[in-house]
C-alpha cells in the first residue's frame, strides 16, 4: 500500500479535529452513561419516569449534551475530510456522509427522548418509556452509519502509514456494527454485547491522542 503522508500544513484541521473529538466522548459518555443509564430502568416504566421526574434538569441537561454532541459529529466530518482527502477523496468523502446521516439519525432521535419527558411530566409513564427506548434504538441505528464511516477511516489511516491506529478505529466499526446489528436483530443479546464498547471507547480515545498529537509536533517533523 502506498503511503499517503499527511501534510504538516493540515495540522489546523487535526488540531480542531482533536478537539471536537475529545468534545464528542465527553459528552457521549456523559450524557448515556452517567445520566440516562442512572435513570432509566429497562422494562420498569414506573421507575424510570420517577427518576426522571425527580431529576428533571439532569434529563434536559443530558439532551443539550446530545445536541452539542451532533453539533460536533458534524463539524467533525468536514474537518477529517479535510484532513484525509489527500489519502482518497473519494473514501473520505464517503466517511464524511455516513458521519453525517449518523448525526441526522440521532439528531432525528432527539425528538424521542424530549417526548419522552414530556410524557414524564403528563403522568405517562408507559408511553415515556416508549418513547426512550424509541431513541435508545435510534441512537444504536445512527452507529449503523458511524460503523460504516470508521471503517472508511481505518481504511485512511493505513494509507497514511498509522496502521495501529487503523485497526483500532477498524475494530471499533466492527463493534458498532455488530452492537447495531444486535439491537435491530437479536435485541435480548445487547446486553451481553455492551462491554465490547469499551474497544471503541479506547479507539475513538486513541483517535483523539494522535489527531492532537500531530497537531503539536514540531513542523520540521514528519508530517505524516
Amino acid at each position: 500500500m502506498v503511503r499517503h503522508a499527511l501534510s504538516p500544513a493540515l495540522r489546523p484541521y487535526a488540531l480542531t479535529a482533536g478537539l471536537l473529538y475529545a468534545a464528542i466522548i465527553a459528552l457521549g459518555l456523559w450524557s448515556e452513561l452517567f445520566v440516562r443509564a442512572a435513570l432509566v430502568v429497562p422494562g420498569d416504566a414506573e421507575a424510570t419516569a420517577g427518576n426522571i421526574r425527580d431529576a428533571a434538569m439532569l434529563y434536559r441537561l443530558s439532551i443539550a449534551a446530545d445536541v452539542g454532541m451532533v453539533a460536533a459529529d458534524v463539524a467533525l466530518a468536514l474537518c477529517l475530510f479535510a484532513l484525509f482527502r489527500g489519502a482518497g477523496e473519494m473514501l473520505a468523502a464517503a466517511a464524511a456522509v455516513f458521519r453525517l446521516i449518523q448525526a441526522a439519525v440521532i439528531a432525528a432521535g432527539l425528538t424521542f427522548s424530549a417526548a419522552g419527558l414530556g410524557e414524564v411530566v403528563s403522568g405517562r409513564a408507559d408511553s415515556a418509556l416508549a418513547m426512550i427506548e424509541a431513541h435508545a434504538f435510534a441512537y444504536d441505528l445512527g452507529l449503523v452509519f458511524f460503523g460504516i464511516s470508521s471503517l472508511a477511516t481505518a481504511i485512511l489511516l493505513a494509507r497514511a502509514g498509522h496502521r495501529v491506529l487503523s485497526a483500532l478505529i477498524a475494530a471499533a466499526g466492527l463493534v458498532y456494527l455488530v452492537g447495531s446489528g444486535l439491537r435491530i436483530l437479536a435485541p435480548p443479546l445487547t446486553d451481553t454485547f455492551a462491554p465490547a464498547y469499551l474497544v471503541a471507547i479506547v479507539a475513538e480515545t486513541a483517535m483523539t491522542i494522535w489527531l492532537l498529537g500531530f497537531a503539536a509536533r514540531s513542523p520540521k517533523g514528519n508530517g505524516g
